[in-house]
């Protein structure tokens, strides 16, 4: 569900209702590793929505066959576990295996881009206002990820910031239709990458984005 409704402030935005949230925690240093690791979240959940058999999206395979995953090395920020990458890079870091090209999810408030809201204009790297009508708690973010046509997925950094009690990727999930979400098209055309979440949310003031939800679009 989703309303072209306007709030007080002049960049443009639209909202939508989340049917659940599940926690992403792509892009994370320890997002996924080898067996025995004390990984984020599970090696099955590295594939397209879940499905054993569908593609790895979660982390970086080797080119060349026969495709085992890219494990950090000594210098990077988690060794021995692996790469994991998300839809939005930085593109100052030209090679692909540096982890610190991803968004960070343990770091960064990030929603991840669903049909609908692709459909309505937003794209990876806009900001984001996201509401939760359980804690009462607003936040801003960016769109940072893709690869699951819902939408309703979001980092596992978004969800602690909104006061939900999570760990990890593997057993913990919004499960009801309490997140809310307002998107910022075209909010960030220069595609600027973010390491903290104090750096993005002085980027969101700066444009006078808001962190206020009217009833309508508490309650909608």
């Amino acid at each position: 569900m989703s309303t072209s409704a306007q709030p007080s402030h002049t960049q443009r935005s639209f909202v939508i209702l989340t049917h659940r949230m599940d926690v992403d925690v792509d892009g994370a240093p320890r997002a996924y590793g080898p067996p025995g690791t004390d990984a984020l979240d599970d090696l099955r959940d590295a594939h397209t929505l879940g499905h054993p058999h569908a593609p790895i999206v979660g982390y970086i395979l080797d080119d060349a066959p026969p495709h085992r995953p890219v494990v950090q090395g000594p210098h990077d920020p988690a060794p021995g576990y692996y790469v994991s990458q998300t839809a939005f890079e930085d593109e100052s870091i030209e090679n692909e295996h540096d982890p610190r090209r991803y968004v960070d999810a343990t770091k960064i408030n990030y929603v991840v881009l669903g049909d609908e809201a692709r459909r309505m204009g937003a794209r990876l790297g806009d900001f984001v206002a996201v509401y939760s009508r359980r804690t009462h708690r607003s936040v801003f973010g960016i769109v940072g990820d893709a690869g699951n046509p819902s939408g309703d997925e979001g980092s596992l950094h978004l969800l602690q910031a909104l006061g939900y009690p999570f760990h990890n990727g593997i057993d913990d999930a919004v499960e009801e239709p309490e997140i809310v979400i307002r998107f910022y098209p075209g909010s960030n055309p220069g595609r600027r990458f973010f390491r903290t979440q104090a750096a993005l949310d002085r980027a969101a003031h700066a444009l006078a984005l808001s962190l206020e939800f009217s009833e309508t679009e508490k309650n909608r």
